[in-house]
């Protein structure tokens, strides 16, 4: 099954901006993102600023923590929707999910329920920061006979990986495409996720960048962020974001 499943050409090309962020936490009050709609508008207003064209929020669906559904994703992404034609702002805005891998998550896709997906149906998932998950191999399997392309969002930032680069490849080659966060490349979350964020660059295994934005303080990390060596590197690769 996995073998079946076909990479796009990582061939170099030449470097474009970033106009879709396929990674982001702006629809207010579900989870750890936006507080409010002020909160939410401030975010909206920045992203146009640094020239992106179109945002996809993908809220935490965990099963601890933040059990959102479609119906509430739906209506603070209408909520949103309004908010930016009211303000005359241009940038579009789209909605999925992260979800996070535990029990409850493996009984949405062993049921075969509907999940958010985004694009040509690319399905968000991250794991524990510490933990390898023992569902990993199951998850990929269920993904893919469901028609689903998963996404592994950050995976720089998976401690367990840290060991031997080559977790990171035998991920990478079940057909996982992996999602690395801008704020990575400047060391913002820690000088590891910095070093592996810049690694898997240099290996020419990202295929999308994500802000992972949940506030201002990630806007104002970004502005770095977006000056770095790797940053500029990822931009060289035929990353996906602009075809979503």
């Amino acid at each position: 099954m996995f073998g079946l499943f076909k990479k796009k050409d990582k061939a170099t090309v030449a470097e474009e901006p970033l106009f879709v962020d396929m990674h982001s936490h702006v629809l207010p009050g579900i989870d750890d993102g936006a507080d409010s709609t002020e909160d939410a508008l401030e975010l909206l207003k920045a992203f146009e600023q640094f020239g992106y064209k179109k945002l996809i929020a993908t809220p935490h669906i965990m099963g601890d923590f933040f059990r959102n559904t479609p119906e509430i994703i739906t209506e603070k992404l209408q909520v949103l929707q309004c908010l930016i034609k009211d303000n005359n702002l241009s940038i579009k805005l789209e909605a999925a999910a992260e979800y996070y891998l535990d029990e409850w998550f493996m009984d949405k896709l062993r049921s075969g329920e509907k999940l958010l997906t985004f694009g040509s149906n690319y399905l968000l998932f991250e794991t524990s920061y510490i933990n390898e998950s023992a569902f990993l191999d199951e998850a990929l399997f269920l993904m893919k006979s469901q028609g689903y392309k998963p996404v592994m969002a950050h995976p720089e930032r998976y401690t367990y990986l840290y060991s031997d680069f080559s977790l990171f490849r035998k991920i990478y080659e079940k057909g996982v495409l992996f999602q690395v966060n801008i704020n990575s490349l400047s060391g913002y979350y820690s000088k590891a996720a910095q070093v592996y964020a810049s690694k898997l660059i240099d290996n020419c295994m990202v295929d999308m960048l994500g802000s992972d934005c949940h506030g201002i303080r990630h806007i104002d990390a970004m502005k770095k962020a977006r000056t770095s060596k790797h940053y500029k590197k990822a931009l060289q690769l035929n990353l996906l974001n602009n075809y979503l």
